[in-house]
């Protein structure tokens, strides 16, 4: 059933994991233990994508590894509310640590854990009828999400060419981190994704700090706040593969509608309607608003703006009860309205995939993937 199997990586990997992890749970109505306790045949339809079965139990655990090369951000996940979730033989650290460095997490340190990673890889495979692929989450500023993380990009490559490649790769800041070797950790292992990945979603911290600034003035905005943003893009953009709906069924359908060549595969990502959690059950947005605030440099979480290029391609994930005569509606109006945002050798270059399942606690919520 079209499996995908999940790869955190590092310190931030492993962070945005957990809050992708708990995303999930919330949405399929799993618990902390992974016994399903929901009312809702849908929420169990298609839910063995993202997890597999321990029969007998009547529990679903995540097909998914967590890898870093110190021990301490395995042992907190081991330890925090989710521990009971995984399997134990998917956590896999090293001992030393890659100190922020991209050639010890990718010759070194990383190089001596390659192996043990990939035999757990090879387990999770076994155990799926028709896996789709795999996904990573990383930073490219640390050393483990940028050396090992690169490192185990191409040997996945090398070993399954025909499956399908994405990452959520989280582009370091100065505003969020002053290590000062974040900038060539991430020019290191650039190349690796342009080579090795079909499709890599691209999360930059200034843009969340700047979103949670926003929409909290007065607090400092702390990690866990971006974590549960990139988990919101997470959830969004995989809701097709999870839940019925109308196109993009699964990665390689949302990839061939959003990459016109190959090596151009670096998607920015969009989310509407991006409000405070307190204010949540009193704000409602027009069909036209939700996709016009998608293609908003507000709600982008990479921190560039878009005017300044033209979109080759993008999606649009909208969920909630919203007709797709609405969507088509809403999407051509904002074409017309920014034809020149827009490159004109591509047409119908914004795919629309519709989902009547809402995020718990909203009505609609509407997720963006630009190819600019």
């Amino acid at each position: 059933m079209r499996e995908i199997i999940n790869i955190q990586v590092g310190q931030a990997g492993n962070q945005v994991g957990e809050s992708f992890w708990e995303a999930l749970l919330l949405e399929h109505g799993l618990d902390k233990s992974g016994q399903y306790t929901g009312d809702n045949r849908q929420q169990l339809e298609r839910l063995d994508v993202y997890f597999s079965e321990i029969e007998g139990y009547s529990r679903f655990v995540p097909r998914s590894i967590q890898v870093d090369l110190e021990s301490g951000v395995t042992n907190r996940l081991r330890s925090g509310p989710l521990g009971g979730l995984f399997r134990p033989d998917t956590y896999i650290n090293g001992e030393n640590g890659a100190g922020n460095n991209f050639a010890k997490g990718h010759y070194t340190e990383g190089a001596e854990l390659i192996d043990s990673i990939l035999e757990v890889l090879r387990k999770q495979v076994e155990q799926c009828e028709a896996m789709q692929g795999f996904q990573l989450i990383h930073s490219l500023g640390g050393g483990s999400g940028s050396g090992l993380g690169s490192l185990l990009l191409a040997k996945l490559r090398e070993e399954a060419p025909d499956r399908m490649l994405a990452t959520f790769s989280v582009f370091p800041s100065p505003k969020v981190s002053d290590t000062v070797v974040e900038p060539y950790n991430t020019v290191l292992s650039l190349h690796q994704l342009v080579d090795n990945t079909d499709m890599t979603i691209c999360v930059d911290n200034e843009a969340l700090y700047d979103v949670t600034h926003r929409l909290n003035p007065q607090a400092q905005p702390e990690f866990h706040q971006l974590n549960r943003l990139i988990a919101q893009v997470m959830t969004g953009v995989s809701t097709t593969f999870r839940f019925p709906g109308q196109l993009n069924g699964d990665m390689r359908k949302m990839a061939l509608n959003l990459i016109p060549f190959p090596r151009m595969h670096f998607l920015t990502p969009s989310v509407a309607p991006l409000i405070s959690l307190g204010s949540q059950a009193y704000q409602s947005l027009s069909v036209q608003e939700l996709t016009n605030s998608l293609f908003d440099r507000k709600n982008t979480l990479v921190a560039c703006n878009p005017s300044f290029g033209r979109y080759l391609t993008a999606a649009t994930i909208y969920r909630g009860n919203i007709s797709s005569q609405e969507a088509q509606t809403a999407v051509q109006a904002l074409q017309n309205k920014n034809s020149a945002s827009f490159v004109d050798w591509i047409p119908d270059n914004i795919s629309i995939s519709l989902c009547d399942v809402p995020p718990p606690g909203l009505k609609q919520f509407a997720t963006g993937l630009g190819n600019s």
